[in-house]
Protein backbone atom coordinates (compact mmCIF):
# COMPACT_ATOMS: atom_id res chain seq x y z
CA UNK A 1 0.00 0.00 0.00
CA UNK A 2 1.71 3.17 -0.80
CA UNK A 3 1.22 7.18 -0.68
CA UNK A 4 -0.76 9.73 -2.56
CA UNK A 5 0.73 12.82 -2.57
CA UNK A 6 -1.80 15.63 -2.50
CA UNK A 7 -0.31 19.06 -4.74
CA UNK A 8 -4.15 20.57 -5.71
CA UNK A 9 -3.28 20.12 -9.24
CA UNK A 10 -2.34 15.98 -10.52
CA UNK A 11 -4.39 14.00 -8.25
CA UNK A 12 -5.26 10.66 -10.27
CA UNK A 13 -9.12 8.95 -10.14
CA UNK A 14 -6.65 5.88 -9.31
CA UNK A 15 -5.33 7.45 -6.39
CA UNK A 16 -8.32 8.84 -5.36
CA UNK A 17 -9.47 4.58 -5.37
CA UNK A 18 -6.02 3.84 -3.27
CA UNK A 19 -6.52 6.24 -0.41
CA UNK A 20 -10.22 5.68 -0.19
CA UNK A 21 -11.08 1.75 -1.04
CA UNK A 22 -7.26 0.82 0.23
CA UNK A 23 -6.37 2.51 2.56
CA UNK A 24 -3.20 4.59 0.94
CA UNK A 25 -1.10 6.92 3.20
CA UNK A 26 -1.82 10.86 2.05
CA UNK A 27 0.78 13.08 2.58
CA UNK A 28 0.90 16.69 1.46
CA UNK A 29 3.56 17.74 -1.30
CA UNK A 30 5.89 20.37 -0.28
CA UNK A 31 4.79 23.14 -2.81
CA UNK A 32 1.36 22.96 -0.23
CA UNK A 33 2.32 24.96 2.21
CA UNK A 34 3.56 27.86 0.58
CA UNK A 35 0.54 28.63 -1.61
CA UNK A 36 -1.75 27.86 1.58
CA UNK A 37 -0.12 30.32 3.77
CA UNK A 38 -0.05 33.02 0.77
CA UNK A 39 -3.88 32.87 0.87
CA UNK A 40 -3.93 32.59 3.87
CA UNK A 41 -2.32 36.00 4.57
CA UNK A 42 -4.06 37.60 2.23
CA UNK A 43 -7.78 36.77 3.93
CA UNK A 44 -6.22 37.99 7.43
CA UNK A 45 -5.26 41.01 5.53
CA UNK A 46 -8.91 41.34 4.33
CA UNK A 47 -9.98 41.08 8.25
CA UNK A 48 -7.43 43.54 9.55
CA UNK A 49 -9.08 46.00 7.40
CA UNK A 50 -11.97 44.96 7.85
CA UNK A 51 -12.94 45.01 3.71
CA UNK A 52 -16.90 43.94 3.39
CA UNK A 53 -16.21 40.07 1.37
CA UNK A 54 -18.74 37.98 0.66
CA UNK A 55 -18.00 34.52 3.14
CA UNK A 56 -15.28 36.04 5.25
CA UNK A 57 -17.03 38.57 6.83
CA UNK A 58 -20.90 38.85 5.32
CA UNK A 59 -24.06 36.03 5.81
CA UNK A 60 -24.09 33.42 3.12
CA UNK A 61 -26.72 32.89 0.33
CA UNK A 62 -29.59 35.11 0.69
CA UNK A 63 -27.71 36.87 3.81
CA UNK A 64 -24.85 37.87 1.97
CA UNK A 65 -25.85 41.10 2.28
CA UNK A 66 -25.42 40.77 6.56
CA UNK A 67 -22.44 42.24 7.36
CA UNK A 68 -21.17 40.13 10.44
CA UNK A 69 -18.55 42.01 13.51
CA UNK A 70 -15.06 41.15 13.23
CA UNK A 71 -15.39 39.51 16.96
CA UNK A 72 -18.46 37.36 15.69
CA UNK A 73 -16.65 36.24 12.54
CA UNK A 74 -15.72 32.51 14.42
CA UNK A 75 -18.88 32.06 15.55
CA UNK A 76 -20.02 32.51 12.29
CA UNK A 77 -18.50 29.94 10.81
CA UNK A 78 -19.24 27.37 13.61
CA UNK A 79 -23.17 28.34 12.64
CA UNK A 80 -22.33 27.59 9.14
CA UNK A 81 -20.57 24.07 9.81
CA UNK A 82 -24.38 23.66 12.12
CA UNK A 83 -26.44 24.78 10.24
CA UNK A 84 -25.93 23.30 7.29
CA UNK A 85 -25.87 19.66 8.76
CA UNK A 86 -28.89 19.24 7.94
CA UNK A 87 -28.44 15.43 5.61
CA UNK A 88 -30.88 12.52 6.38
CA UNK A 89 -30.82 9.04 5.08
CA UNK A 90 -28.37 6.15 5.27
CA UNK A 91 -24.70 7.23 5.72
CA UNK A 92 -22.42 6.84 2.94
CA UNK A 93 -20.01 3.87 3.14
CA UNK A 94 -16.36 4.47 4.27
CA UNK A 95 -14.65 4.45 1.01
CA UNK A 96 -17.07 7.11 -0.21
CA UNK A 97 -16.54 9.47 2.66
CA UNK A 98 -12.48 8.86 2.51
CA UNK A 99 -12.48 9.98 -0.95
CA UNK A 100 -14.87 13.19 -0.18
CA UNK A 101 -11.95 14.11 2.84
CA UNK A 102 -9.19 13.29 0.08
CA UNK A 103 -11.22 15.59 -3.00
CA UNK A 104 -11.35 18.61 0.02
CA UNK A 105 -7.48 17.87 0.98
CA UNK A 106 -6.67 18.79 -2.69
CA UNK A 107 -9.00 21.44 -3.46
CA UNK A 108 -7.93 23.24 -0.23
CA UNK A 109 -4.36 22.14 -1.45
CA UNK A 110 -4.80 24.26 -4.77
CA UNK A 111 -4.21 27.79 -2.37
CA UNK A 112 -7.66 29.87 -3.19
CA UNK A 113 -9.39 29.22 -0.62
CA UNK A 114 -8.08 30.60 2.12
CA UNK A 115 -7.83 28.51 5.04
CA UNK A 116 -5.15 27.69 7.60
CA UNK A 117 -2.49 24.97 6.67
CA UNK A 118 -3.92 23.50 10.22
CA UNK A 119 -7.05 22.96 8.68
CA UNK A 120 -5.74 20.81 5.46
CA UNK A 121 -3.15 18.97 7.91
CA UNK A 122 -6.28 17.98 10.33
CA UNK A 123 -8.51 16.85 7.38
CA UNK A 124 -4.66 14.27 6.71
CA UNK A 125 -4.49 13.20 9.90
CA UNK A 126 -8.27 11.79 10.10
CA UNK A 127 -7.54 9.88 6.56
CA UNK A 128 -4.56 8.26 8.12
CA UNK A 129 -5.58 7.72 11.59
CA UNK A 130 -9.10 6.50 10.23
CA UNK A 131 -11.23 8.88 11.89
CA UNK A 132 -14.42 8.99 9.24
CA UNK A 133 -17.83 11.44 9.73
CA UNK A 134 -20.87 9.74 9.61
CA UNK A 135 -22.38 11.76 5.86
CA UNK A 136 -26.02 10.97 5.33
CA UNK A 137 -26.53 10.59 1.65
CA UNK A 138 -29.32 12.99 0.72
CA UNK A 139 -29.43 16.76 1.22
CA UNK A 140 -27.39 17.90 -1.16
CA UNK A 141 -28.86 19.45 -5.05
CA UNK A 142 -25.56 19.83 -6.38
CA UNK A 143 -25.35 23.86 -5.95
CA UNK A 144 -24.01 25.79 -3.90
CA UNK A 145 -21.98 22.29 -3.91
CA UNK A 146 -22.85 19.28 -1.74
CA UNK A 147 -23.72 21.68 1.12
CA UNK A 148 -25.16 19.55 3.64
CA UNK A 149 -23.34 16.15 3.38
CA UNK A 150 -19.78 18.25 3.23
CA UNK A 151 -20.93 20.18 6.29
CA UNK A 152 -21.49 16.53 8.29
CA UNK A 153 -17.78 16.37 7.45
CA UNK A 154 -17.10 19.67 9.02
CA UNK A 155 -18.82 19.06 12.26
CA UNK A 156 -16.25 16.59 13.08
CA UNK A 157 -13.64 18.91 12.57
CA UNK A 158 -14.89 21.25 15.72
CA UNK A 159 -15.85 18.43 17.87
CA UNK A 160 -19.65 18.11 16.91
CA UNK A 161 -20.90 15.12 14.84
CA UNK A 162 -20.73 11.37 14.90
CA UNK A 163 -17.64 9.53 13.50
CA UNK A 164 -16.79 5.88 12.77
CA UNK A 165 -13.38 4.70 14.19
CA UNK A 166 -12.25 0.92 13.98
CA UNK A 167 -15.74 -0.36 13.46
CA UNK A 168 -17.30 1.86 15.80
CA UNK A 169 -19.92 4.79 15.81
CA UNK A 170 -18.58 7.70 18.51
CA UNK A 171 -19.52 11.19 19.04
CA UNK A 172 -17.10 13.39 16.92
CA UNK A 173 -15.13 14.84 19.42
CA UNK A 174 -14.57 11.56 21.53
CA UNK A 175 -13.51 10.22 18.14
CA UNK A 176 -10.84 13.04 17.44
CA UNK A 177 -9.35 12.87 21.36
CA UNK A 178 -9.15 8.56 20.76
CA UNK A 179 -6.20 9.22 18.13
CA UNK A 180 -5.10 12.50 19.08
CA UNK A 181 -6.40 15.12 16.75
CA UNK A 182 -7.12 18.86 18.19
CA UNK A 183 -10.32 19.99 18.04
CA UNK A 184 -10.59 23.22 15.27
CA UNK A 185 -11.86 26.78 16.20
CA UNK A 186 -12.85 27.44 12.81
CA UNK A 187 -11.52 30.74 11.62
CA UNK A 188 -12.71 33.55 8.86
CA UNK A 189 -13.81 31.88 5.98
CA UNK A 190 -12.88 27.90 6.68
CA UNK A 191 -15.97 26.76 7.46
CA UNK A 192 -17.74 28.28 3.83
CA UNK A 193 -13.93 26.70 2.65
CA UNK A 194 -15.19 23.17 4.09
CA UNK A 195 -18.71 23.15 2.36
CA UNK A 196 -18.56 24.52 -0.97
CA UNK A 197 -18.24 22.06 -3.98
CA UNK A 198 -18.16 19.02 -5.74
CA UNK A 199 -16.42 16.54 -3.90
CA UNK A 200 -19.54 14.66 -2.78
CA UNK A 201 -20.90 13.60 -6.14
CA UNK A 202 -17.00 13.23 -7.30
CA UNK A 203 -16.00 10.93 -4.83
CA UNK A 204 -19.29 8.87 -5.56
CA UNK A 205 -18.62 9.47 -9.40
CA UNK A 206 -15.28 8.33 -9.19
CA UNK A 207 -15.43 4.94 -7.51
CA UNK A 208 -18.36 4.24 -9.15
CA UNK A 209 -16.53 4.82 -12.67
CA UNK A 210 -13.93 2.58 -11.86
CA UNK A 211 -15.76 -0.19 -11.00
CA UNK A 212 -17.90 0.45 -14.22
CA UNK A 213 -15.02 0.63 -16.51
CA UNK A 214 -13.57 -2.97 -15.29
CA UNK A 215 -17.37 -4.03 -15.64
CA UNK A 216 -16.38 -3.41 -19.85
CA UNK A 217 -13.79 -5.97 -19.89
CA UNK A 218 -16.10 -8.60 -17.61
CA UNK A 219 -18.88 -7.94 -19.90
CA UNK A 220 -16.71 -9.36 -22.94
CA UNK A 221 -15.65 -12.28 -20.69
CA UNK A 222 -19.20 -12.93 -19.94
CA UNK A 223 -20.53 -12.85 -23.23
CA UNK A 224 -17.87 -14.53 -25.11
CA UNK A 225 -19.02 -17.51 -22.55
CA UNK A 226 -22.55 -17.14 -23.30
CA UNK A 227 -21.55 -17.17 -27.55
CA UNK A 228 -19.92 -20.20 -26.97
CA UNK A 229 -22.49 -22.05 -24.88
CA UNK A 230 -25.47 -21.34 -27.38
CA UNK A 231 -22.92 -22.35 -30.11
CA UNK A 232 -23.08 -18.70 -31.85
CA UNK A 233 -20.36 -17.72 -34.47
CA UNK A 234 -17.26 -14.88 -33.49
CA UNK A 235 -17.02 -13.94 -37.04
CA UNK A 236 -19.40 -10.45 -36.68
CA UNK A 237 -15.87 -10.05 -34.44
CA UNK A 238 -14.13 -9.83 -37.50
CA UNK A 239 -11.24 -7.45 -37.56
CA UNK A 240 -12.14 -5.49 -40.89
CA UNK A 241 -16.01 -5.82 -40.40
CA UNK A 242 -15.42 -3.62 -36.61
CA UNK A 243 -12.70 -1.13 -38.49
CA UNK A 244 -15.23 0.34 -41.34
CA UNK A 245 -17.23 1.87 -39.01
CA UNK A 246 -14.48 3.62 -36.47
CA UNK A 247 -15.68 3.83 -33.43
CA UNK A 248 -12.62 3.00 -30.97
CA UNK A 249 -14.94 1.07 -27.96
CA UNK A 250 -16.38 -0.96 -30.56
CA UNK A 251 -13.42 -2.25 -32.16
CA UNK A 252 -11.62 -2.72 -28.60
CA UNK A 253 -14.48 -5.07 -27.93
CA UNK A 254 -14.26 -6.73 -30.31
CA UNK A 255 -10.72 -7.35 -29.95
CA UNK A 256 -11.34 -8.49 -26.80
CA UNK A 257 -13.80 -11.11 -27.86
CA UNK A 258 -11.90 -12.54 -30.74
CA UNK A 259 -9.17 -13.21 -28.10
CA UNK A 260 -11.53 -14.62 -25.47
CA UNK A 261 -12.77 -17.43 -27.88
CA UNK A 262 -9.48 -17.82 -29.69
CA UNK A 263 -8.13 -21.57 -30.32
CA UNK A 264 -12.26 -22.78 -28.90
CA UNK A 265 -13.50 -25.86 -30.10
CA UNK A 266 -16.62 -25.22 -29.57
CA UNK A 267 -16.89 -22.44 -31.83
CA UNK A 268 -15.20 -25.01 -34.29
CA UNK A 269 -17.41 -27.66 -33.91
CA UNK A 270 -20.05 -26.13 -35.35
CA UNK A 271 -18.06 -23.86 -38.02
CA UNK A 272 -20.21 -25.06 -41.51
CA UNK A 273 -23.66 -25.14 -39.11
CA UNK A 274 -26.76 -23.31 -41.42
CA UNK A 275 -27.06 -20.71 -38.95
CA UNK A 276 -25.99 -17.23 -40.43
CA UNK A 277 -27.10 -14.49 -37.92
CA UNK A 278 -27.21 -14.52 -34.09
CA UNK A 279 -29.31 -12.31 -31.98
CA UNK A 280 -28.34 -9.04 -31.34
CA UNK A 281 -27.33 -9.20 -28.04
CA UNK A 282 -24.76 -11.57 -29.42
CA UNK A 283 -23.85 -10.27 -32.30
CA UNK A 284 -23.81 -6.52 -31.89
CA UNK A 285 -21.90 -6.83 -28.66
CA UNK A 286 -19.12 -4.95 -29.80
CA UNK A 287 -20.95 -2.01 -31.01
CA UNK A 288 -23.05 -1.96 -27.58
CA UNK A 289 -20.27 -2.55 -25.18
CA UNK A 290 -18.23 -0.54 -27.05
CA UNK A 291 -20.74 2.48 -26.63
CA UNK A 292 -20.33 2.23 -23.24
CA UNK A 293 -16.78 2.12 -23.19
CA UNK A 294 -16.83 5.60 -25.29
CA UNK A 295 -18.88 7.07 -22.70
CA UNK A 296 -16.95 6.02 -19.65
CA UNK A 297 -13.91 7.72 -21.55
CA UNK A 298 -15.82 10.93 -21.69
CA UNK A 299 -17.06 10.45 -17.68
CA UNK A 300 -13.40 9.86 -17.01
CA UNK A 301 -11.74 13.11 -18.43
CA UNK A 302 -14.63 15.25 -17.17
CA UNK A 303 -13.51 13.80 -13.59
CA UNK A 304 -10.06 14.26 -13.63
CA UNK A 305 -10.50 17.80 -14.56
CA UNK A 306 -13.12 18.07 -11.56
CA UNK A 307 -11.61 15.97 -8.92
CA UNK A 308 -8.35 18.78 -9.35
CA UNK A 309 -10.72 21.87 -9.79
CA UNK A 310 -11.19 24.86 -7.82
CA UNK A 311 -15.06 24.48 -6.91
CA UNK A 312 -14.68 26.57 -3.60
CA UNK A 313 -16.47 30.83 -3.38
CA UNK A 314 -15.33 32.68 -2.76
CA UNK A 315 -11.95 32.06 -5.12
CA UNK A 316 -9.15 34.17 -3.84
CA UNK A 317 -6.14 34.78 -6.06
CA UNK A 318 -3.71 36.78 -3.42
CA UNK A 319 -0.64 37.34 -6.13
CA UNK A 320 -3.59 39.39 -8.33
CA UNK A 321 -5.21 40.66 -4.89
CA UNK A 322 -8.79 39.44 -5.84
CA UNK A 323 -11.45 37.84 -4.23
CA UNK A 324 -13.87 36.46 -7.00
CA UNK A 325 -17.13 35.51 -6.15
CA UNK A 326 -18.38 33.11 -8.91
CA UNK A 327 -20.15 29.38 -9.41
CA UNK A 328 -17.48 26.99 -9.57
CA UNK A 329 -19.51 25.16 -7.34
CA UNK A 330 -21.89 24.58 -9.57
CA UNK A 331 -22.41 20.60 -9.86
CA UNK A 332 -23.62 20.60 -13.70
CA UNK A 333 -20.35 19.44 -15.45
CA UNK A 334 -20.39 16.57 -13.52
CA UNK A 335 -24.04 16.19 -13.03
CA UNK A 336 -24.67 15.60 -16.64
CA UNK A 337 -21.51 13.06 -17.24
CA UNK A 338 -22.69 10.78 -14.09
CA UNK A 339 -26.09 10.39 -16.13
CA UNK A 340 -24.54 9.98 -18.46
CA UNK A 341 -22.38 7.02 -17.08
CA UNK A 342 -25.71 5.69 -15.53
CA UNK A 343 -27.66 5.45 -19.31
CA UNK A 344 -24.17 4.02 -20.19
CA UNK A 345 -23.66 0.93 -17.60
CA UNK A 346 -27.25 0.06 -17.73
CA UNK A 347 -27.05 -0.29 -21.51
CA UNK A 348 -24.26 -3.40 -20.41
CA UNK A 349 -27.25 -4.52 -18.11
CA UNK A 350 -29.87 -4.75 -20.73
CA UNK A 351 -27.68 -6.54 -23.31
CA UNK A 352 -26.06 -9.43 -21.04
CA UNK A 353 -30.01 -9.89 -19.38
CA UNK A 354 -31.08 -10.74 -23.03
CA UNK A 355 -28.14 -12.85 -23.45
CA UNK A 356 -28.79 -14.63 -19.95
CA UNK A 357 -32.81 -14.92 -21.47
CA UNK A 358 -31.17 -16.73 -24.44
CA UNK A 359 -29.14 -18.97 -22.65
CA UNK A 360 -32.81 -20.23 -20.73
CA UNK A 361 -34.19 -20.68 -23.84
CA UNK A 362 -34.13 -24.27 -25.07
CA UNK A 363 -35.34 -23.38 -28.86
CA UNK A 364 -32.34 -20.76 -28.95
CA UNK A 365 -29.83 -21.88 -26.83
CA UNK A 366 -30.04 -26.06 -27.88
CA UNK A 367 -29.03 -26.05 -24.16
CA UNK A 368 -31.53 -28.39 -21.51
CA UNK A 369 -34.69 -25.74 -20.69
CA UNK A 370 -33.10 -23.46 -17.65
CA UNK A 371 -30.08 -25.16 -17.73
CA UNK A 372 -31.06 -27.98 -15.99
CA UNK A 373 -30.89 -31.31 -17.05
CA UNK A 374 -33.60 -32.56 -14.65
CA UNK A 375 -36.28 -29.89 -15.84
CA UNK A 376 -39.33 -30.01 -14.28
CA UNK A 377 -38.23 -31.37 -11.27
CA UNK A 378 -35.57 -28.99 -11.37
CA UNK A 379 -35.76 -25.02 -11.76
CA UNK A 380 -32.41 -24.62 -12.70
CA UNK A 381 -31.72 -20.89 -13.63
CA UNK A 382 -35.08 -20.02 -14.42
CA UNK A 383 -35.69 -17.55 -11.08
CA UNK A 384 -32.09 -16.08 -12.13
CA UNK A 385 -33.13 -14.79 -14.97
CA UNK A 386 -36.17 -13.28 -13.08
CA UNK A 387 -34.03 -11.23 -10.69
CA UNK A 388 -31.33 -9.92 -14.29
CA UNK A 389 -35.12 -9.09 -15.24
CA UNK A 390 -36.03 -6.94 -12.30
CA UNK A 391 -32.89 -5.50 -11.74
CA UNK A 392 -32.48 -4.09 -15.60
CA UNK A 393 -36.30 -2.50 -15.08
CA UNK A 394 -34.84 -0.95 -12.09
CA UNK A 395 -32.03 0.31 -14.24
CA UNK A 396 -34.52 1.90 -16.75
CA UNK A 397 -35.84 4.28 -13.45
CA UNK A 398 -32.81 5.07 -12.17
CA UNK A 399 -31.11 6.11 -15.50
CA UNK A 400 -33.45 8.94 -16.49
CA UNK A 401 -31.40 12.02 -16.00
CA UNK A 402 -31.13 13.80 -12.84
CA UNK A 403 -29.33 16.94 -14.10
CA UNK A 404 -32.15 18.33 -15.82
CA UNK A 405 -34.03 18.99 -12.97
CA UNK A 406 -33.94 22.06 -10.87
CA UNK A 407 -35.62 23.44 -8.07
CA UNK A 408 -34.26 26.93 -7.18
CA UNK A 409 -33.25 27.14 -3.20
CA UNK A 410 -31.91 29.90 -0.55
CA UNK A 411 -34.91 32.28 -1.34
CA UNK A 412 -34.38 31.78 -5.16
CA UNK A 413 -30.67 33.15 -4.73
CA UNK A 414 -30.00 30.00 -5.91
CA UNK A 415 -32.22 30.02 -8.46
CA UNK A 416 -31.07 27.07 -10.71
CA UNK A 417 -28.97 23.82 -9.36
CA UNK A 418 -27.21 20.78 -10.69
CA UNK A 419 -28.86 18.03 -9.02
CA UNK A 420 -25.12 16.19 -9.13
CA UNK A 421 -25.52 14.30 -6.11
CA UNK A 422 -28.79 12.32 -7.17
CA UNK A 423 -27.07 11.75 -10.43
CA UNK A 424 -23.99 10.37 -8.21
CA UNK A 425 -25.88 8.28 -6.26
CA UNK A 426 -28.18 6.48 -9.01
CA UNK A 427 -25.00 6.12 -11.17
CA UNK A 428 -23.61 3.94 -8.06
CA UNK A 429 -26.81 1.90 -7.69
CA UNK A 430 -26.72 1.53 -11.80
CA UNK A 431 -23.28 0.21 -11.40
CA UNK A 432 -24.34 -2.25 -8.45
CA UNK A 433 -27.08 -3.66 -10.11
CA UNK A 434 -25.22 -4.45 -13.46
CA UNK A 435 -22.19 -6.03 -11.36
CA UNK A 436 -25.10 -8.49 -10.48
CA UNK A 437 -26.55 -9.01 -13.59
CA UNK A 438 -22.74 -9.81 -14.49
CA UNK A 439 -22.44 -12.23 -11.73
CA UNK A 440 -25.72 -14.07 -13.20
CA UNK A 441 -24.60 -14.27 -16.67
CA UNK A 442 -21.59 -15.60 -15.41
CA UNK A 443 -23.05 -18.05 -13.92
CA UNK A 444 -25.16 -19.16 -16.35
CA UNK A 445 -22.71 -19.06 -19.29
CA UNK A 446 -20.58 -21.30 -17.14
CA UNK A 447 -23.21 -23.84 -17.29
CA UNK A 448 -24.00 -23.31 -21.22
CA UNK A 449 -20.15 -24.44 -21.12
CA UNK A 450 -20.22 -27.55 -18.92
CA UNK A 451 -22.87 -28.67 -21.23
CA UNK A 452 -20.24 -28.37 -23.93
CA UNK A 453 -17.80 -30.89 -22.59
CA UNK A 454 -15.94 -32.23 -23.81
CA UNK A 455 -15.15 -29.63 -26.35
CA UNK A 456 -12.78 -26.94 -25.45
CA UNK A 457 -13.60 -23.13 -24.82
CA UNK A 458 -10.87 -20.54 -25.96
CA UNK A 459 -8.48 -19.64 -24.09
CA UNK A 460 -10.10 -17.55 -22.43
CA UNK A 461 -12.97 -18.20 -21.93
CA UNK A 462 -11.95 -21.27 -20.54
CA UNK A 463 -10.18 -19.56 -17.60
CA UNK A 464 -13.10 -17.50 -16.90
CA UNK A 465 -15.01 -20.89 -16.29
CA UNK A 466 -12.15 -22.18 -14.53
CA UNK A 467 -11.93 -19.45 -11.92
CA UNK A 468 -15.75 -19.90 -11.76
CA UNK A 469 -15.81 -23.00 -11.08
CA UNK A 470 -13.18 -22.70 -8.11
CA UNK A 471 -16.28 -21.05 -6.20
CA UNK A 472 -19.68 -22.67 -7.59
CA UNK A 473 -19.76 -25.79 -8.54
CA UNK A 474 -21.99 -27.23 -12.11
CA UNK A 475 -25.64 -26.98 -10.77
CA UNK A 476 -27.15 -30.38 -11.36
CA UNK A 477 -29.80 -30.56 -8.44
CA UNK A 478 -31.05 -26.96 -7.12
CA UNK A 479 -29.73 -25.14 -4.65
CA UNK A 480 -29.96 -21.49 -3.46
CA UNK A 481 -29.06 -19.59 -5.81
CA UNK A 482 -28.17 -16.39 -4.13
CA UNK A 483 -25.20 -18.05 -2.67
CA UNK A 484 -23.93 -18.61 -5.75
CA UNK A 485 -24.35 -14.94 -6.79
CA UNK A 486 -22.23 -13.90 -4.06
CA UNK A 487 -19.71 -16.01 -4.57
CA UNK A 488 -19.25 -15.02 -7.79
CA UNK A 489 -19.87 -11.21 -7.02
CA UNK A 490 -17.16 -11.70 -4.78
CA UNK A 491 -14.63 -12.99 -7.33
CA UNK A 492 -15.49 -9.73 -9.49
CA UNK A 493 -15.25 -7.69 -6.58
CA UNK A 494 -12.02 -9.24 -5.76
CA UNK A 495 -10.85 -9.12 -9.51
CA UNK A 496 -9.67 -12.33 -9.87
CA UNK A 497 -11.81 -13.45 -12.73
CA UNK A 498 -10.06 -9.91 -15.23
CA UNK A 499 -7.15 -10.63 -13.68
CA UNK A 500 -6.74 -14.50 -14.36
CA UNK A 501 -7.73 -14.23 -17.97
CA UNK A 502 -5.32 -11.79 -18.81
CA UNK A 503 -2.43 -13.78 -17.36
CA UNK A 504 -3.89 -16.85 -19.77
CA UNK A 505 -4.28 -14.46 -23.13
CA UNK A 506 -2.55 -10.74 -22.28
CA UNK A 507 -4.24 -8.02 -21.10
CA UNK A 508 -8.02 -7.07 -22.54
CA UNK A 509 -8.57 -3.52 -23.98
Amino acid sequence: MGTVYIDGENLTLQEVEEAALKGARVELSPQVESKVNLCRKFVEGIVEREETVYGINTGFGKLCRVRIDRDQLSRLQKNLIKSHSAGVGRPLSIPEVRGIMLLRVNLLSKGHSGVRLELIQTLVKMLNLGVHPLVPEKGSVGASGDLAPLAHIGLVLIGLGQAEYKGKILEGKEAMARVGIEILNLQAKEGLALINGTQFMSSIGTLSLLKAIRFCKLADIAGAMTLEGVLATPAAFDEGFQRVRGHKGQKESADNLRRLVEGSQIVESHKNCENVQDPYSLRCMPQVHGATRDALRSVKSVLTVEINSATDNPLIFPQERKVISGGNFHGQPVSLFLDLMGIAVSALGNIAERRIALLMNETQSGLPPFLSSESGLNSGFMIAQVTAASLVSENKILAHPASVDSVPTSANQEDHVSMGSIAARKAREIVNNVENILAIELLASAQGIDFRVPLKPGRGTEEAWRVIRTVVPKLNQDRILAEDIEKVKKLIDEGKIIRRVEEKIGRLN
